[in-house]
């Protein structure tokens, strides 16, 4: 059954560029994601391209050489997409088409791809599509390579160059229509969490694939929905969660990514809005995968753009159960020990430890290991806000440690 969904995935390559701000290691990160990214979207990688340039070229990306040794793999072995790590600009895209003679995106578009698979309400479908118009304005040109057109003045127009022109003034009406559509929807969920009163608010905020779907499902017993593939969650699911006796509101958003597009970021403003609006953060992060820590930066920039890094922040370190560390061969003295060595007691020494024990935690969402410690911690932060917030209502909430859980 397996073998026969594979035969059905779109046959894909991928490329990058090693550059003076992104060393090869690096690099490897982003494909091994962009890999990731491929196969969440229905493809399958046959190989990686990547040439070492001091900047990319402006017009094909790479070079000559590296664009012809494409070519002829993509010809070759029947490839249908090949797809960049970084956003080509529009010339890029239209001239690599013509070169490889075959399906061209970058980044920006597979995410956005993504997305639009992923939607299910009429809501998130609504950001997607206004995100893709946005993508596509100023790439609509290269669409037309099998008309001839000119640009200029009177009798100078072709064929294309009209149909061009009608395609960009549809898409700007439909720019136009969807965001206001986003903007009366926006309208309405501000109401919504306007009419939730004055209970603390709390955020699921991460990378995506960390679990925090998981984690939303343990705490509120609900069901949202979980998988194994990037951007399972889009829309934000808001529950009522009571810890002890107290009641709060808990907000799964939608994961980030590293070079999110920016298209995405004002599009899904009002799912942003719950993490701007949020009184408590918990900043979810997979301790298991190897590139966690770029995964907390690239959160803590996003957070940092839309204005939200003051926040109150609790950090959650989840799947510590499938964290993995190599063990050194005591002989073996040609290897030198790092991080990827690092046993979870010795990652609690580094950076981690300066911020604070009331600030961190480390647990397993799946298998629900130390989930009493935090249920405590989590309790005793919402309480803290909802004191401020309600002093006369502080002797309702007591310590943790002193409620009797039946």
């Amino acid at each position: 059954m397996l073998e026969k969904e594979r035969t059905n995935f779109e046959k894909t390559v991928l490329v990058g560029v090693v550059t003076q701000s992104q060393n090869e290691e690096k690099l490897k990160e982003y494909l091994d994601e962009l890999e990731f990214l491929t196969f969440t979207a229905g493809g399958e990688v046959h190989k990686r391209f990547w040439q070492k340039m001091d900047k990319p070229n402006p017009k094909t990306f790479l070079g000559t050489g590296k664009m012809d040794e494409i070519h002829h793999y993509v010809k070759e072995h029947e490839i249908s997409t090949v797809i960049f790590d970084d956003e080509l600009s529009p010339s890029q895209q239209k001239n690599i088409s013509k070169i490889l003679d075959c399906k061209v995106l970058d980044r920006t578009n597979l995410i956005l791809d993504i997305f639009a698979q992923r939607a299910e309400t009429s809501y998130a479908r609504t950001q997607v599509e206004l995100a893709q118009c946005q993508y596509l304005l100023p790439r609509l040109s290269g669409m037309w390579t099998h008309l001839e057109r000119q640009k200029g003045g009177i009798g100078l127009r072709g064929p294309g160059e009209t149909e061009i022109e009608t395609d960009r003034r549809i898409v700007r009406d439909r720019i136009a229509l969807l965001k206001d559509k986003i903007k009366t929807i926006d309208r309405q969920m501000s109401v919504q969490r306007g009419n939730r009163g004055a209970m603390v608010r709390v955020a699921l905020v991460g990378y995506t694939n960390v679990g925090k779907s998981t984690l939303m499902n343990v705490i509120s017993k609900s069901d949202v929905f979980v998988e194994n593939k990037l951007f399972a969650t889009l829309d934000t699911t808001v529950r009522k969660v009571v810890i002890g006796n107290l009641p709060f509101l808990l907000s799964d958003t939608v994961g980030f990514i590293r070079k999110l597009p920016t298209q995405l970021v004002e599009s899904f403003k009002s799912t942003l809005d719950e993490v701007r609006e949020a009184d408590l953060l918990l900043h979810v992060v997979d301790i298991s995968h190897p590139d966690f820590e770029d995964h907390i930066e690239s959160v803590n920039q996003i957070l940092m753009d839309i204005k939200s890094n003051d926040k109150p922040t609790l950090m959650v370190f989840n799947k510590i159960d499938a964290y993995k560390h190599l063990t050194i061969d005591d002989d073996d003295l040609m290897t030198e020990k790092t991080t990827k060595h690092y046993t979870l007691e010795e990652w609690k020494q580094t950076w981690m430890s300066r911020i604070g024990k009331d600030k961190a935690l480390f647990i397993s969402a799946i298998e629900k290991e130390n989930f009493e410690e935090f249920r405590e911690r989590v309790y005793n932060k919402v309480r803290e806000i909802h004191v401020t917030r309600f002093p006369y209502n502080k002797f309702l909430y007591p310590d943790f440690k002193d409620i009797v859980v039946e």
